[in-house]
């Protein structure tokens, strides 16, 4: 059990990282499957395993989508998120109790499986149970996302946000056509404005990188 348990309606940053730094998304298609199961472990009854799903065909797929999202029956919002080499940052608003807990373990647990089984190993994948921080007020919440979606900007992997296909940036921007993230309600996002607040800041990614490292270490669960 958490020390301090998680409030429902209230945000939070969620971190979690791999043991030892170990890169566990290696490639386009790690990337892509973790994403998808944030997306769809948000519902609070999928009704199977991530591998049985897959062996569906598109049609019953896309029909178990739409009749999870027309039950709008979620464990969490997603507000924002951020996939690196080795780790995973999230903003989630918790809907359910012990929301955010279920939800974290069901992602984690699964990709633990798949990484596991496709690269031979036994044992933990992760350095430890999720972090998580409150998010305190609106402000507080729009620095948070420019943080995150920079993040692949200050780890050097890209020289611009919009080239890291892994955050939920691009659909800050309406660039996308699949929406997973839900922040209209709590952020008016004008894209271009938006754009401009993100990219002003790029000149600081060692700042940034500082601040991570601060961050990381102030971190308690």
């Amino acid at each position: 059990m958490r020390k301090n348990p998680l409030i429902n309606e209230q945000y939070y940053h969620v971190l979690n990282r791999s043991i030892a730094k170990y890169q566990i998304f290696n490639n386009t298609e790690d990337y892509s499957r973790i994403i998808e199961l944030i997306d769809l472990y948000r519902f609070a009854e999928f009704p199977c395993k991530y591998s049985k799903f897959l062996s569906f065909c598109p049609t019953h797929r896309r029909a178990i989508i739409d009749n999870l999202t027309k039950k709008s029956d979620q464990l969490v919002d997603i507000i924002a998120y951020c996939i690196m080499p080795t780790h995973i940052h999230l903003i989630l608003k918790q809907l359910k109790d012990n929301g955010i807990t279920k939800y974290m373990s069901k992602i984690l647990d699964s990709y633990s499986r798949y990484f596991n089984i496709h690269h031979d190993r036994k044992g933990p994948l992760w350095e430890s149970h999720f972090n998580s921080i409150l998010v305190g007020s609106d402000e507080q919440m729009l620095h948070l996302t420019r943080y995150i979606h920079l993040n692949a900007v200050s780890a050097g992997l890209v020289k611009k946000p919009q080239q890291w296909h892994f955050s939920s940036y691009n659909e800050y921007l309406g660039k996308t056509r699949h929406r997973l993230c839900r922040f209209d309600e709590i952020m008016d996002i004008d894209p271009e404005k938006y754009r401009k607040f993100v990219l002003d800041r790029i000149s600081y990614q060692k700042e940034l990188s500082r601040i991570k490292h601060l961050l990381l270490e102030n971190y308690a669960g």
